[in-house]
């Protein structure tokens, strides 16, 4: 009996513990912080439910947390209490904020540290990624890679990532004669999966098999398999993550000797050329560039494996982000009859009339390729508006439509906004590669690979949205467009969560030759 009483009573104990630590931590721990009423036992959770519940429920969680914002007023922050269900957050909706927070300081030299989150993507960008290292290992891999992500050393790379676009034409050229709806994502993830794989590692992946060309590689199939257990609907399930942990551990050990394969070969071939003593007959690969920056004369295992980290990190980080914006571009540009014109007017004047894919192929593929891009003033201004609007891989979604920046059109695509604009919005009001120390290595890259796409697309061919998204249309089935070159969609296309925000249908897409 005396046992009974004393475990009754540390019980009560333990219990009134847990409630006073609850209490404070609820209600007095981050009181000051702007934020919606707070439950005791859910704090926000039955909150961002209900919000939930007002729209998609398959949109993408940010978009929740907006529509929270707009309710308390949108103040420069807002607290969040999700526990247990994920960590507090608060999110910075001001962009004088969140400079301050990406900048150095004493505590944090190389940035505050990356969110605890980003560690289960380890099958995907291994355990020693540029993406999750910190501190002194971090600053050692952005020093490796960043003089190969350099613009001037991606223009020379400039006819490589032209070629890839042939599959891609032939792709969109059998969709264009069977009117069959397709992702758009997917043949643009695709083909930057093979760019990727020449610029980074001068190697053939064969991505666009669905665009008639060789066998897919074994990496590129392993690798969409083990993405594939991070963004099915059955990933998402609480019932399915030991599975699917499971299943990312069995793939990644299949994936992880080819990848080393491909290291030890192509460093093999570094060094032959190397002790030959000839000029390489093309630019030399990202890897290669690491490879002559680390000195090695032997890759050590660790070395070996470095290597293969980074690489799954370019895969991944690369592939998502410049799929999801060439997506967007095509779907904007599809909308605004006005930005679309304004694109190919620049196209005929760099180009001239002949809209053919493979003559702004070769032109680009010529020493005039690099002036060629850099002349494309337009076209960089639609990539940025694009990036404004749909950031694929940061949380920069509501900052990015202040309406105390972007003023009377925070939500409208205006590529002209960019045009001249020396000063006239902050620049730390565009953040989709985020800024400070910890800037995306590859944003260069990706702005690059956007550019040389819609050159080479756009002019020839004609993107229409079916499903969500799709315009709207007269008696006659005409688009309907208003008097500044726009027309509205039927349907709201929203982004959903996969990792990073994709649109919720793969951007299904049916394509024509333009007229």
């Amino acid at each position: 009996m005396a046992f009974l009483s004393v475990l009754l009573a540390a019980l009560a104990l333990l219990l009134t513990h847990f409630y006073l630590k609850l209490r404070h931590r609820r209600l007095k721990q981050f009181a000051r912080l702007p934020q919606l009423p707070t439950s005791l036992v859910w704090g926000h959770l039955r909150l961002y439910s209900e919000f939930r519940s007002r729209g998609p429920i398959d949109r993408h969680p940010e978009l929740v947390f907006k529509d929270m914002h707009d309710a308390l007023g949108k103040p420069p922050l807002m607290f969040v209490d999700m526990w247990p269900a994920s960590k507090p957050v608060v999110l910075l909706t001001s962009h004088e904020l969140a400079e301050q927070m990406a900048r150095s300081s004493s505590k944090f030299p190389f940035s505050p540290p990356k969110a605890s989150a980003i560690k289960d993507l380890v099958h995907l960008t291994g355990q020693q990624s540029i993406l999750t290292s910190e501190g002194q290992e971090w600053k050692r891999l952005r020093k490796t890679y960043s003089l190969a992500f350099a613009p001037a050393h991606l223009m020379s790379l400039l006819p490589c990532m032209v070629e890839k676009l042939t599959p891609t034409v032939a792709c969109l050229t059998a969709f264009s004669q069977t009117q069959q709806s397709f992702s758009l994502f997917n043949v643009a993830a695709s083909l930057t999966i093979d760019v990727i794989g020449a610029v980074v590692m001068d190697e053939e992946f064969h991505a666009q098999i669905d665009c008639g060309s060789s066998p897919q590689s074994e990496i590129v199939r392993l690798f969409f398999e083990i993405l594939q257990t991070y963004t099915s609907r059955h990933s998402q399930r609480w019932w399915t993550i030991l599975f699917m942990e499971k299943k990312r551990r069995r793939l990644t050990r299949q994936l992880r000797p080819l990848l080393e394969d491909l290291v030890l070969r192509k460093f093999a071939e570094y060094r032959q050329q190397m002790s030959s003593g000839n000029e390489p007959a093309k630019p030399r690969s990202i890897l290669a560039l690491t490879f002559s920056a680390g000195g090695e004369t032997e890759p050590t295992p660790e070395a070996v494996s470095n290597a293969c980290d980074q690489l799954m990190t370019f895969f991944f980080a690369g592939h998502d982000s410049t799929g999801v914006l060439l997506s967007w571009i095509f779907y904007e540009l599809s909308c605004c009859s006005r930005a679309r014109d304004c694109v190919r007017e620049e196209l005929d004047a760099l180009f001239g009339k002949d809209t053919r894919p493979e003559i702004v192929q070769e032109a680009l593929r010529s020493e005039a390729g690099p002036s060629l891009v850099r002349k494309m003033k337009y076209i960089s201004a639609v990539v940025k508006e694009t990036l404004r609007l749909y950031p694929p891989a940061s949380t920069a979604r509501i900052l990015q439509r202040d309406g105390t920046v972007y003023r009377d059109s925070p939500e409208d695509f205006v590529p002209e906004r960019w045009l001249d604009a020396a000063g006239a919005y902050p620049a730390s009001a565009w953040r989709p590669f985020e800024r400070g120390p910890r800037n995306c290595i590859g944003q260069e890259l990706a702005l690059l690979e956007a550019c040389i796409v819609v050159a080479v697309l756009a002019r020839h061919f004609d993107f229409t949205k079916v499903g969500l998204g799709a315009l709207e249309r007269d008696d006659e089935g005409r688009v309907v467009v208003d008097d500044g070159g726009v027309s509205r969609p039927k349907s709201w296309l929203y982004p959903m969560y996969q990792i990073t925000a994709k649109p919720v249908d793969g951007m299904m897409m049916q394509v024509c030759y333009s007229t």
